[in-house]
């Protein structure tokens, strides 16, 4: 995903000298720790799967290993993203002052940063088990091959979905010490999930993606993106209600998705006119979807 417009963009041939800043802001702007709506649409499935695989709190260490990963992978795969993005950012308005875009943080340093916290992550994946070590490799492999499929695949969305939702396996894994049938429809419900928000975010650069020649799922979608969004967002929400329901359903359990259901509702009031407000208003707030769904998981369970 790129980083979240504060304006409109606009493309432009010339970008003005950046102003001098620290080695640590910039490195947490390269990182995007100012925006936690990136991590927090990760982390909420991720939790939701962790407690379904545990039947309740999965105790101290598994959540502070799986919250610390998402933030970790989440802040690597930003790195990658911009080092990979880099001559196309500069082409527009709103990512030209990037810190790698900009000089500011040179190629080598944004991969050196992206790789010390992959291994920090990965040393957490060894606290836990073989089988999560063994998942984590081709989420690894998929988060660097997922910027540069943006040149060629035409919905590019669907591979970070793919990148997003490791998280699921692994919290099975770590748990059970291998992944149930369960565990991959929640994994093809997060993918579901990814493509709505993202094709929203899509929506809000179709535009400038049109020049630079980028690949989305908003304009492979065209006039049926708002459909598809929609129907994005059915599939996750309805995937992980009959998942979830055999084990923790309650009256909680079903306002939460209730909450989920409406939230769905809302984000069709906002991208049905496609503006860039409209479009990015939903994608910044779609992290309060999961999160009703996961509250919903949770407190299902600990009422059993």
């Amino acid at each position: 995903m790129r980083a979240p417009p504060h304006s409109a963009p606009q493309t432009h041939d010339s970008v003005a000298a950046p102003p001098q800043r620290s080695k640590l802001s910039l490195y947490l702007d390269l990182i995007r720790w100012n925006r936690p709506a990136g991590w927090l649409v990760l982390l909420w499935p991720t939790l939701g799967a962790l407690w379904l695989a545990s039947g309740g709190f999965p105790g101290w260490h598994l959540l502070l290993v799986f919250v610390a990963g998402t933030v970790l992978m989440r802040s690597a795969g930003c790195c990658i993203n911009d080092v990979a993005d880099r001559d196309y950012d500069r082409h527009v308005k709103r990512t030209a002052q990037r810190p790698i875009t900009s000089g500011q943080v040179s190629v080598r340093e944004a991969l050196l940063l992206g790789a010390a916290l992959a291994l920090v992550a990965f040393a957490l994946a060894l606290t836990t088990n073989l089988a999560v070590v063994l998942w984590s490799i081709p989420a690894v492999l998929v988060t660097i091959a997922y910027p540069f499929t943006k040149r060629f695949f035409a919905m590019p969305q669907a591979v970070l979905g793919v990148a997003f939702g490791f998280g699921i396996p692994m919290a099975y894994a770590a748990v059970l010490g291998h992944v149930p049938l369960q565990a991959l429809w929640l994994f093809l419900g997060k993918i579901a999930l990814v493509l709505a928000y993202d094709t929203e975010y899509a929506m809000v650069d179709r535009d400038d993606d049109l020049k630079i020649g980028m690949r989305t799922s908003a304009i492979t979608l065209g006039r049926f993106d708002v459909a598809a969004v929609m129907g994005f967002f059915s599939a996750y929400w309805l995937i992980w209600l009959l998942v979830s329901a055999p084990s923790a359903q309650s009256a909680f359990f079903c306002i939460a998705f209730g909450i989920a259901a409406a939230q769905i509702v809302w984000h069709y009031t906002l991208i049905r006119g496609r503006t860039r407000e409209g479009c990015f208003i939903a994608f910044s707030k779609s992290h309060w979807i999961s999160f009703a769904v996961f509250c919903g998981i949770a407190a299902g369970l600990a009422g059993r």
